[in-house]
């Protein structure tokens, strides 16, 4: 329904919730909502895991689930496209979609208007404006709802929506958006050739410290000479053609015979088979674990035990990348030295040689080089490892991105009789 003149509450709207593999959203709505911003979420999807972050179980607003598939809820459907009928914003947002349904004339499409129906039926009138996580299908249901109902939005933009959705649909979108952002330069400079130099900003997501604890004293100095002690390398990561594991087994692979060393992998995703026989294949999967998805404690701990963290990122043959993965930073956290590509917003982060050591995507030889010299290097690991750490500290910590946030936020909601144009730039 249409918000009251009195409203003042914001609907964040992801794909679906929660998802192990989206600490950063979880972390921005429960920090803005310690912050006093009044918030409830609207998922596009159920969760399909069971395990759940610690911080998904603090964050006390209301969620609500729209119908995945139309057919699985049809009275709710009908009655949300019967109410839409009779809306003022009906016109602007049919015609909205029927543009976009010429350009792509999927199933996906209707499914996003009909859930846009019971998401502008069901919104309680209380909140009075919408942001949305992702530039695709999230952003199409978000905006068509706001159409319907006289709302205004916003967006963060992340990686596949920025690099997989077509630029008809993002110029189109940003233009109706009052504004948006994006957690890396290349986002930004991607974005706003399409939009003009205001309507996108970057905001790195950072780290909630807080959430994390001290990093490790000192670790063993394992150089990978003990058959009994061997280096332990980990990673954690969908398994998915961007997260670049195919590599990743072919650079352990051809480590040399001398080097004594395990891999451990955290992560879900439809690739893992694929990668699990690669590992078997290749003779190496005695030494390669698969430990499917974890819950953050369990990652915390993982990370504290290793000596290594790896993540060789590079682009999908389908154009989806990276954005800065909040791994990096994660494993920055406990002092853990980094390799990884040099590739997306990873050297945003990574200074190579500085706080770690990059290698170009999808050159396994590189990355197996560069995991050989450093598996050999305790005291090369300990350095990288504490610079990346400080470089965490310093100027990648949660709050900069949540004070930008909040401030935006609250010149919406805290004035809320000063209504916007959603062309109007902020």
């Amino acid at each position: 329904m249409p918000p009251s003149p009195e409203a003042r509450r914001i609907a964040i709207t992801v794909k679906g919730y929660p998802r192990l593999s989206e600490t950063f959203i979880a972390q921005e709505i429960l920090a803005l909502e310690e912050r006093g911003l009044d918030l409830e979420i609207w998922s596009l999807r159920h969760p399909t895991e069971r395990a759940v972050h610690p911080m998904n179980k603090k964050i006390k607003a209301r969620v609500a689930y729209l119908p995945e598939y139309l057919y699985e809820e049809p009275l709710r459907v009908l009655k949300s496209a019967a109410w839409s009928l009779r809306q003022k914003g009906f016109g602007a947002a049919l015609k909205a979609f029927w543009r976009d349904l010429k350009r792509d004339f999927t199933a996906n499409r209707v499914r996003r208007l009909g859930q846009a129906f019971v998401m502008a039926r069901e919104l309680p009138a209380d909140v009075r404006h919408l942001h949305v996580h992702y530039l695709h299908t999230p952003a199409s249901v978000v905006r068509y709802a706001a159409l319907l109902t006289g709302r205004t939005w916003t967006f963060s933009a992340h990686a596949k929506d920025i690099w997989t959705t077509p630029d008809w649909e993002k110029r189109e979108k940003m233009q109706e958006a009052l504004w948006g952002v994006t957690c890396t330069a290349q986002g930004v400079q991607t974005l706003q050739a399409l939009s003009g130099p205001d309507r996108v900003s970057l905001v790195y997501h950072g780290l909630d410290l807080s959430r994390f604890p001290a990093p490790p004293e000192n670790r063993p100095a394992r150089d990978g000479s003990n058959p009994m002690d061997p280096v332990r390398i980990v990673s954690i990561g969908r398994a998915v053609a961007k997260k670049g594991y195919g590599d990743l087994i072919q650079a352990l692979a051809a480590l040399p015979g001398d080097l004594h060393w395990r891999f451990a992998h955290v992560g879900g995703g439809e690739l893992l088979a694929g990668f699990k026989k690669q590992a078997q294949q290749a003779g190496i999967a005695d030494r390669v674990a698969f430990l499917g998805a974890k819950a953050q404690p369990d990652i915390i701990a993982l990370l504290r035990e290793a000596d290594l963290f790896v993540l060789p990122s590079r682009k999908a043959a389908s154009g989806d990348r990276d954005g800065l993965p909040n791994v990096i930073m994660e494993a920055a956290s406990q002092r853990l030295a980094i390799v990884a590509t040099d590739f997306a917003g990873i050297p945003e982060f990574i200074r190579s040689g500085v706080e770690g050591e990059l290698v170009p995507p999808g050159d396994w030889e590189a990355l197996s080089n560069a995991l050989n010299l450093l598996a050999r290097e305790p005291e090369r690991r300990k350095i990288l490892g504490e610079a990346a750490y400080r470089r965490l500290r310093q100027d990648f910590s949660m709050e900069g991105g949540i004070d930008v946030l909040e401030s935006r936020f609250r010149a919406l909601v805290d004035n809320p009789l000063k209504q916007r144009s959603p062309c109007e730039r902020p």
